[in-house]
């Protein structure tokens, strides 16, 4: 909505390597939005390291979700302008399934099928009012 241009094959790689070794893999949306949000698929090995309780699911343990915050706000920090700064974000449970268009023959995903497939989740990320599983991002600079 900005009318600024987003690269999001180059912002999701530098994402994707500033939250290694936590995440998978990450899809950019906010086409037609004023912000840039990231839905996070997160490695749920490296994710057991930073749990504060084993025993509770990993997108969901506050350790985890810390971590993510505090990556994303750095690398926020370190953007340029509103073209290359994720603003929020949301870890995700269920990981890409081939069956659902979601992940390519090769492994790689297929950003507009899970953007589609997870409209739910995308409109949750931009809700006037974020719910708990959404991460926002500081806006200072």
């Amino acid at each position: 909505m900005t009318g600024t241009w987003v690269n999001v094959g180059a912002l999701r790689a530098r994402l994707l390597a500033h939250l290694e070794p936590y995440a998978r893999d990450v899809v950019i949306a906010g086409a037609d939005r004023d912000e840039i949000g990231a839905l996070i698929f997160p490695n749920i090995d490296a994710c057991r390291g930073l749990a504060k309780d084993a025993s509770v699911d990993m997108t969901e343990d506050p350790g985890v979700l810390a971590e993510f915050h505090a990556r994303l706000n750095i690398f926020a920090r370190s953007s340029t302008g509103s073209s290359n700064r994720v603003t929020r974000a949301i870890v995700l449970k269920h990981p890409p399934s081939l069956d659902g268009g979601k992940m390519t023959d090769k492994g790689s995903i297929n950003q507009r099928a899970v953007l589609t497939r997870r409209a739910d989740v995308v409109s949750e990320l931009y809700a006037r009012v974020p719910s708990a599983r959404v991460l926002v991002i500081d806006r200072e600079r």
